[in-house]
């Protein structure tokens, strides 16, 4: 499985991880955080810069990249994602971490019924067996039944595209967190969950398209509240919440603040995270910046 998918779709499991416990979210009361592109200024900086919400994966047809999204990248000076995606040792990190340490196997953590209903999924679903996985972490099978879950064979993904157009601007492309970092918030969940978490993917696999393509609706919708809500609304979930999103957004708030110091900056991160009372947003309104949104 190539990094950029495994990547993208890790990214997708911090939504979808909390978005199968969770209940159909009450309309957010007031629509402050409704666009994608955010102007980040004031507060000392001598100009501006950007912060664009993503999502990990969407289907082709749903793919939009705005003329102004492509404006204000194209005039900032750095690029910051979550993850540093043009450093060539990030996949061999990655493939790296998701293995199981010592003699641990995929099947002794599930069980031998678990085991035998995913084995039966994977085959069907993918065409794929099982035992090729056998001293992987279970985030690796839950990145490839994520990826699954899209529901389309044409996916495009925001952060590829970002790292192209660095690539082709000669803009320097750095990351927010490292993937250990990304990988360790998984690593901090208790195997239960995450075992729980696969078994409701496989058991209602055609819910999860569902779930999946309203999310991504939200998504188009530009509606951060309700997204961030979606998460949010998850009771089994909520001691995990912090550590999947909050935690994560205020440790990305001293790295921006130092890059926006630098230079014009154009950060691009999951969507997930503007959103809310914790939300990257939030927390820059705190800091003393002004955010304006930009449609």
């Amino acid at each position: 499985m190539k990094s950029k998918y495994l990547f993208r779709t890790i990214g997708t499991l911090l939504c979808l991880f909390l978005l199968l416990f969770s209940s159909v979210p009450s309309p957010a009361q007031e629509k402050k955080n409704n666009a994608l592109l955010w102007e980040i200024s004031g507060n000392g900086l001598e100009q501006p810069s950007y912060l664009f919400g993503t999502i990990h994966m969407i289907c082709k047809d749903d793919f939009i990249l705005a003329d102004i999204v492509k404006e204000k990248f194209n005039s900032s000076a750095q690029v910051y994602l979550e993850l540093d995606m043009d450093d060539p040792k990030m996949q061999v990190t990655m493939m790296q971490l998701m293995q199981l340490p010592g003699k641990e196997t995929l099947q002794e953590k599930m069980g031998a019924t678990n085991f035998s209903r995913l084995d039966s999924f994977v085959k069907k679903e993918m065409k794929m067996n099982l035992t090729a996985f056998a001293r992987f972490k279970p985030l690796m099978l839950m990145s490839l039944i994520a990826q699954r879950s899209v529901g389309c064979q044409a996916i495009e993904s925001y952060e590829n595209t970002f790292v192209k157009m660095s690539r082709d601007q000669k803009k320097e492309l750095l990351g927010l967190e490292r993937v250990e970092d990304q990988v360790a918030v998984f690593d901090a969940i208790p195997d239960s969950i995450e075992i729980e978490s696969i078994m409701k993917m496989v058991n209602d696999f055609e819910k999860g398209k569902r779930e999946f393509k309203r999310m991504s609706d939200i998504y188009l919708s530009q509606d951060l509240d309700s997204l961030y809500q979606l998460m949010a609304d998850s009771p089994e979930m909520m001691g995990s919440l912090d550590l999947l999103l909050n935690r994560r957004n205020r440790n990305w708030i001293p790295i921006m603040e130092a890059a926006m110091k630098k230079s014009s900056t154009f950060f691009a991160v999951g969507a997930g995270h503007l959103g809310g009372s914790e939300g990257v947003l939030e927390l820059m309104r705190k800091q003393g910046y002004q955010v304006k949104a930009l449609r």
